[in-house]
């Protein structure tokens, strides 16, 4: 494989900006749409590598920022040679930088605290102080070898309006300038890899600051975009207005992904519509171990998809009493080794039985929707 990292327009909708990228990374090839199940721990729940394979995922995100300087730490990571043989994934990786992290614990003062130089936490366990600046994510995410690593942002809060909205556009556009200086020094992993350094698009709700944190970004010339803060995936309404806010600023030619979308599989019919090319959520192996399962299949409705299904939020929730006696798959037609392999019965039994089975079977499936989902996007556009 080249030790490079580029991205390329392959096809646009014809009649929407949908479209197909083609990424090239040290670690291999990922065609978009993609979406990048979530192994914050170095490990996605309840997958392993070769399951993650078999479902059709061609990238993960793996190795949140400051998860790994908790643990394992960054000393064991590297004497393993990187987050990829750590964990046994030869595809391409994406990492974070810890700022979404950031954002959850500076909530409690008592653990983390953030200035104008960083986020200061301490250990969860040793209560060692640990000091998380765009030098050091930087610095960690070279040592973690990610093929696409994040410069250091805040996350913005919906709380606090216009003010707190404008304070952490501002805080990020000065962490982006100094990772980008921290990753020129040396623009490869710890192992010698090419990584692409994204930005990320901060503003919150607010489109002067969208569009002027955009434009922020573009002049950094960055590798990749990516659109973040709070709101991104948790109102998909708001999400789909502020990538129609940004997009006509974007190139063509560059990577966009925006954070944290995937709770439900039309939450990726619906970014991909407006033009975006990759995200992540923790929401399908989590609704998964939880006992909900995603029924159902995209139909190509007005020559594009919606994810169309008989049950409620487009999920059973398979610890119902009605699934113990059922000898079907969770979806008829589903060619996950889950459905073609189980039945609704088994996996009653065992979410009752509090079986670590149940997890893994579970969160095949769940993930396996997702990718299905991408993959047919990608056929239809290239298609039109």
């Amino acid at each position: 494989m080249e030790n490079v990292f580029q991205s390329e327009l392959i096809k646009q909708h014809t009649s929407m900006p949908a479209r197909v990228m083609k990424m090239q990374t040290p670690h291999g090839e990922v065609m978009t749409p993609a979406f990048m199940p979530v192994g914050t721990r170095a490990y996605v729940n309840y997958m392993t590598s070769n399951d993650l394979t078999n479902s059709g995922s061609q990238i993960i995100l793996g190795g949140n920022t400051y998860h790994m300087l908790c643990s394992p730490g960054t000393d064991i990571l590297e004497k393993a040679g990187g987050m990829h043989k750590f964990m046994n994934w030869n595809k391409p990786m994406l990492t974070d930088s810890g700022g979404f992290q950031v954002f959850s614990l500076s909530k409690n003062g008592k653990i983390c605290k953030i200035d104008q130089h960083g986020a200061h936490f301490k250990h969860p366990i040793t209560g060692q102080l640990i000091h998380l600046t765009p030098e050091t994510s930087i610095g960690a995410q070279k040592i973690i070898g990610a093929d696409i690593i994040m410069a250091f942002d805040e996350c913005t809060p919906e709380q606090g309006g216009r003010e707190a909205a404008l304070s952490a556009m501002e805080r990020t556009h000065r962490w982006l300038l100094q990772s980008i200086e921290a990753h020129s020094k040396n623009p490869n992993s710890a192992y010698g890899f090419r990584q692409a350094l994204f930005g990320i698009i901060q503003g919150g709700s607010q489109r002067d600051l969208r569009e002027q944190s955009t434009q922020f970004i573009l002049d950094a010339n960055l590798d990749g975009i990516a659109i973040g803060g709070e709101i991104i995936g948790f109102d998909m309404e708001k999400t789909a207005e502020i990538i129609d806010w940004v997009r006509p600023m974007l190139p063509d030619n560059k990577i966009r992904y925006t954070m944290g979308v995937g709770l439900n599989p039309q939450d990726l019919i619906d970014v991909v519509a407006k033009g975006i090319d990759i995200f992540d959520c923790v929401a399908p192996t989590r609704n998964a171990r939880h006992g909900a399962l995603y029924v159902g299949k995209p139909v190509v409705h007005d020559n594009w998809l919606r994810f169309e299904s008989n049950e409620d939020k487009n999920r059973i929730l398979i610890k119902k009493s009605i699934y113990a006696k059922d000898d079907t798959p969770i979806m008829e037609g589903c060619e996950c080794y889950t459905c073609q392999n189980h039945s609704k019965a088994y996996l009653n039994f065992l979410f009752k039985d509090k079986s670590v089975a149940y997890s893994n079977l579970a969160c095949i499936h769940n993930i396996h929707v997702m990718q299905d989902v991408c993959l047919k996007m990608r056929e239809l556009i290239l298609a039109t």
